[in-house]
């Protein structure tokens, strides 16, 4: 099985510099053998994707800027451990959405980072997860996506 960077290239993806923090909290830490990422908003290196699911965004709009959240996550992985094959696990996601009360598709957007987790990692990005809606987020962003990794120290 190739490695995380090599399959990142397969898909065509390149990491953005990993984001700075907005307010007083580091972007990660890591706390014996575990990586705790901050959570990571739909963004791209031309600037945020913001929105309301079920309002000015549909599904598939939603799942993109989770994938978003996810190239980040992954950003931040690589700044923290350099070699992405150091991540030895995705352990837990936690999704936020930015979402019209009468909007319930909250798991399938945030599977638009689950997918890419396991595309990236294999089997060792099959994690745990939670998925709830919020009527708002910071910066006006669509998705916020926070995570746990086990790392090889």
């Amino acid at each position: 099985m190739s490695t995380p960077e090599a399959r990142l290239s397969e898909l065509g993806i390149t990491l953005p510099e990993p984001m700075k923090a907005v307010a007083n909290y580091v972007p990660f830490v890591i706390s014996g053998n575990q990586l705790f990422v901050s959570g990571q908003v739909s963004a791209t290196p031309d600037g945020r994707i913001t929105g309301r699911l079920g309002e000015t965004m549909d599904l598939p709009a939603g799942q993109n800027a989770a994938r978003h959240c996810g190239i980040n996550l992954i950003a931040q992985c690589k700044a923290a451990v350099g070699d992405l094959s150091k991540i030895s696990r995705v352990v837990k996601l936690g999704g936020f959405v930015n979402s019209h009360p009468l909007f319930t598709e909250i798991p399938q957007v945030i599977n638009g980072c689950s997918d890419l987790m396991v595309e990236v990692f294999g089997d060792k990005g099959r994690h745990a997860r939670s998925a709830v809606a919020c009527p708002t987020l910071p910066l006006g962003v669509a998705v916020e996506i926070d995570g746990i990794f086990e790392i090889e120290t």
